[in-house]
């Protein structure tokens, strides 16, 4: 590859790491094959939840991949991470409790609904953002319908898909407040149901209750996935270069 230090994006991986997570055991595989297949070399690095809760832990990545695994060891630490790629335009992929959780830091950091909760976090909480499934999804495939002109429509080419499941929680309140609020809700299923959020204006920002780790045997990484890694790759092109005094 030439040029390749130029092409190589750093990319924090935001979960508790676990040899029985699938999508876990499947990043090594969708890292080669990115780097392999699509010229795109991504330096990642784990976060266990509980060292993101510090200040500025994520901040100097070139993109934030919240991965599943959720109930996460700190919830705190999840939600502070997807706040700093939202704030400082830090591309971000949320998957399966990524995608629960970046909805969760919106409801409370923009539209201002500090007291919604996640059930499986809290619960014994008053008011819920997510809630159980009335069906859970755990080890499903289900349609998703694409929302045309959207980041999700963009990059998956299509307006539907079959996608994997492996959740037992979903966004079920306050929808209607996060989209006054400027989210963007591009994927759904046949029944209506939001599947897919994304953040418009800003450089890369997706979620989706599906998990893209789990498309295929891993040797050609799911479109979304391209996607956060281009934009890592983007971001990390426009970073100073810091040269030797």
């Amino acid at each position: 590859m030439t040029d390749s230090a130029a092409q190589i994006a750093k990319v924090a991986l935001v979960g508790d790491h676990s040899p029985t997570v699938v999508s876990h055991a499947r990043v090594p595989l969708l890292l080669e094959a990115l780097a392999s297949r699509e010229r795109l070399v991504l330096d990642a690095y784990w976060i266990p939840s509980r060292d993101a809760e510090a200040e500025g832990a994520v901040r100097g990545f070139d993109a934030v991949w919240v991965l599943p695994g959720s109930p996460y060891r700190s919830e705190a630490g999840v939600l502070s991470a997807i706040r700093t790629a939202r704030e400082e335009g830090i591309p971000f992929l949320g998957t399966c409790g990524g995608f629960q959780h970046a909805l969760l830091e919106f409801a409370r950091g923009v539209c201002g609904l500090t007291g919604v909760a996640h059930a499986e976090n809290d619960p014994d909480a008053d008011d819920f953002l997510i809630e159980p499934l009335a069906c859970s999804l755990a080890g499903h495939q289900d349609t998703v319908l694409l929302e045309p002109g959207s980041l999700a429509h963009s990059l998956l080419g299509a307006e539907r898909t079959v996608e994997r499941y492996s959740c037992h929680y979903g966004p079920s309140r306050h929808l209607d407040t996060l989209r006054a609020h400027g989210l963007r809700f591009s994927g759904r299923d046949t029944a209506g149901q939001v599947r897919m959020a994304e953040l418009p204006g800003h450089p890369f920002f997706l979620a989706s209750l599906f998990q893209p780790e789990l498309s295929g045997d891993g040797a050609r990484p799911h479109p979304m996935i391209r996607g956060l890694a281009r934009a890592a790759v983007e971001h990390a092109a426009r970073r100073p270069v810091t040269r030797p005094v």
